[in-house]
């Protein structure tokens, strides 16, 4: 029989797992667990410092961006995240197996054929080697070398769309501001940049990585997060699921079956949970890796709002609204029993220290 366990334990024990109870030691950190954090509709720097042990100042993604502990690039769902150098080249792997250039809409609009691409990557990582560059030096050298040069406008205007799929290969990164004009560079920049692990390795590895994170979960859930999110097809993450499957157990969460890494299932039984009054960013992970659909961590009321990107008010690992800073207030769209308003009083405390900013709370 499988070992049983409460929803509100099961969620609890995923509140400690992302470092939203007790934090984590760094950026790099937070994100390698994670996977990746939005930058586009979010508000990555929150994201990241409200999991830190000691968040310092404002702006560390940027920070971290910077010295190379993050790389921002092309990843889920086709926008930008930041990314652990350590083991982003796993979840790229997975979005590059689908091989896109190869696709005669492709070859036909760009004119390049799946056996010059190696050629072509070459051209783009030398033009980067000494990056940050602007997009238009690459243009340069596309033009100089002649072979290449009608796909000059792609990084001269640039193309987002053309540009990725150098960026799932690992030719590129996006230079490391947040804010200000476009920049490339090569990911090798960063110290711990461990490349593009094969495709068997990566897959098996991104499925435990985010049982990990985001467990006890189904194969359903992977399929929006591997397979909505970097297109790795549903063939790959069945087959991915029943190699890494021995490793897992199956629990019971209030009649409902889903599985964990059986390594964590002692800590995960162990759990007791405590109240918590989260407030997290819109797009924040804690939303976007189980899914919008996920009722556990989404009720259906909500979904509308966490599509739009709405900034979140989880409590005991359940989104129970919305909220906004306007003048010198924190403002729920939430009514709270007494025990979450303690909780909300001290989140908006801590929120405040992260915004450099003192806060009071206001509900309905």
């Amino acid at each position: 029989m499988a070992p049983t366990l409460t929803r509100r334990q099961a969620l609890a024990w995923r509140l400690g797992r992302q470092h939203l109870v007790g934090g984590a030691s760094g950026p790099a950190e937070v994100v390698r667990t994670l996977a990746a954090v939005s930058v586009f509709g979010s508000d990555p720097d929150l994201a990241v410092r409200r999991r830190l042990a000691s968040p310092g100042e404002p702006g560390e993604v940027q920070r971290a961006l910077r010295d190379g502990r993050l790389v921002r690039t092309f990843s889920f769902r086709g926008s930008v995240q930041v990314m652990a150098p350590e083991t982003a080249g796993a979840y790229l792997a997975l979005r590059a197996a689908g091989r896109q250039w190869e696709l005669r809409s492709w070859v036909e609009h760009y004119r390049v054929r799946p056996e010059e691409w190696p050629d072509l990557r070459e051209v783009v990582r030398g033009a980067v080697a000494d990056g940050p560059v602007v997009p238009q030096a690459v243009a340069d050298a596309l033009t100089a070398g002649r072979r290449f040069a009608h796909l000059a406008p792609q990084f001269a205007e640039p193309n987002p769309t053309f540009l990725k799929p150098f960026a799932w290969q690992g030719d590129i990164v996006l230079g490391p501001e947040l804010d200000g004009p476009l920049t490339l560079q090569s990911p090798a920049a960063s110290p711990a940049w461990a490349g593009i692990p094969p495709l068997d390795m990566a897959g098996p590895r991104a499925v435990l990585d985010y049982l990990r994170a985001y467990g006890p979960a189904t194969p359903a859930h992977l399929d929006d997060w591997l397979g909505g999110g970097l297109s790795a097809g549903r063939a790959r993450l069945r087959r991915w699921w029943a190699e890494v499957e021995p490793g897992l157990v199956e629990v019971d969460v209030e009649g409902e079956r889903r599985w964990l890494v059986a390594d964590d299932a002692e800590e995960v039984a162990g759990t007791r949970p405590a109240t918590r009054v989260v407030l997290l960013p819109g797009k924040d992970d804690w939303v976007m890796g189980p899914g919008t659909k996920d009722t556990w961590v989404v009720p259906p009321e909500q979904r509308t709002a966490m599509t739009r990107g709405a900034a979140s008010v989880v409590v005991d690992g359940v989104v129970a609204g919305t909220w906004r800073v306007h003048g010198a207030s924190v403002e729920l769209t939430c009514r709270l029993v007494d025990a979450d308003l303690a909780a909300a009083r001290a989140e908006v405390s801590l929120l405040g220290g992260l915004l450099g900013r003192d806060l009071s709370l206001r509900t309905p």
